[in-house]
């Protein structure tokens, strides 16, 4: 449970355009995945006091709040990379709970992909070189080559392999083939993963996500506004957070992702067990991000992620732990921090609203139980919402 007085509900989520969109702006996209939630919610934008937002202009919560005509009395600019929007959702929870705020927009928006086609901006993603990342920008790290190490380093420890990792690629292809609004439909296999080109050692192109435009919506809000909404609440009942390092040289294990504390946290605060979970979103910009993580929250022990994510386990037909039901970042949509999609994926799948790709349990009901967990930077930091309804 959340702590403080009252509980949280999320009770309006929402999508932009997503994929390829040339035609509008960043600022445009928020405007239209805001709108698309508020009127999910089937409240009025006056109802909204708190917003958070990261990742465009100078001043995000101010000029996008503008942008949208809001006028909040609280905020939160918190950016950690693609953990950012777990985190935002467990302070705008805890700020509900606690009476600082009554109802919290949390929005995203981006034309990374129109961008790089227009010319405004190149593909190459660069954090800077000052503060502790001076020490590693000579030496030519880039995001995914980190990422590709860490994969490695899992490789060597416990005999992971490249075909259990590509089988992550092949499984969110099946679930985005259920998604409508997934950019990559068509099936892939494992040996499509293995024989593509090479982007960085072991990670050929399917093993990383792609690039699209699009933003999401989500909107949180007190128990006492439920009655007034359209949709059924679906509850916030414990969130985590952790930050565990800003260089490759201050992390400890490359086997273990900062998920292994948010989780903990985010479980023990909804008294939940991860057993007792339906289904986990969870972020997905690289193959060895699904596989760790899927271990650090305890779905699976340290070292047996590559023997778990085998034989269709996170397919959302017939899998035992159907695991980003879209299609994930690596499939569906993954316009730069892509932690707010999964929140929207858990909601839609707890309301039952998921289509063809709804998850079901073994007796044929809904899911009771969801859990989204984000990863930001190069597993630099972790938010882990545990989401249920009634």
């Amino acid at each position: 449970m959340v702590a403080g007085g009252r509980r949280v509900a999320v009770v309006g989520v929402a999508l932009s355009d997503c994929g390829r969109v040339d035609d509008a702006t960043a600022y445009a996209l928020h405007a239209q995945a805001a709108r698309r939630a508020l009127a999910d919610a089937g409240l009025d934008r006056s109802r909204v006091d708190g917003f958070a937002s990261a990742g465009l202009g100078t001043l995000a919560p101010v000029e996008v709040a503008d942008y949208l005509g809001l006028r909040p009395t609280w905020v939160d600019s918190t950016s950690v990379g693609g953990a950012t929007w777990e985190v935002m959702a467990a302070h705008a929870a805890d700020a509900i709970a606690a009476g600082h705020a009554n109802a919290v927009l949390l929005v995203y928006g981006s034309t990374a992909r129109a961008d790089i086609r227009a010319g405004r901006r190149t593909g190459t993603f660069a954090f800077g070189g000052g503060g502790p990342l001076q020490f590693e920008v000579p030496y030519g790290h880039t995001l995914v080559a980190k990422y590709a190490m860490a994969a490695r380093r899992h490789m060597l420890q416990f005999g992971t392999t490249i075909e259990q990792l590509a089988q992550i690629a092949v499984q969110a292809r099946a679930n985005a083939a259920l998604n409508p609004e997934a950019m990559f439909r068509d099936p892939v296999t494992v040996d499509d993963v293995l024989s593509g080109p090479m982007i960085a050692d072991p990670f050929t192109k399917l093993h990383c996500c792609l690039r699209s435009d699009g933003g999401a919506a989500v909107l949180l809000a007190a128990e006492e506004y439920v009655r007034d909404c359209r949709t059924a609440p679906v509850w916030v009942l414990g969130t985590g957070e952790h930050v565990s390092h800003a260089s490759l040289s201050e992390w400890e294990d490359f086997t273990v992702s900062p998920a292994a504390v948010s989780g903990r946290l985010a479980f023990a605060r909804a008294g939940v067990r991860a057993d007792e979970v339906d289904f986990a979103e969870i972020y997905d910009a690289f193959t060895y991000m699904t596989l760790v993580t899927l271990e650090d929250l305890g779905f699976c022990a340290k070292g047996e992620g590559g023997a778990f994510v085998e034989k269709g386990r996170l397919l959302v037909a017939g899998g035992e732990l159907p695991v980003n039901t879209d299609g994930g970042g690596l499939s569906a949509q993954h316009p730069g921090m892509r932690g707010l999609f999964l929140l929207v994926e858990a909601v839609r799948q707890l309301r039952g609203e998921a289509g063809e790709r709804q998850v079901r349990r073994p007796d044929g009901e809904l899911p009771r139980l969801g859990v989204a967990s984000g990863t930001g930077g190069w597993f630099c930091s972790s938010g882990t919402v545990v989401l249920g309804r009634e």
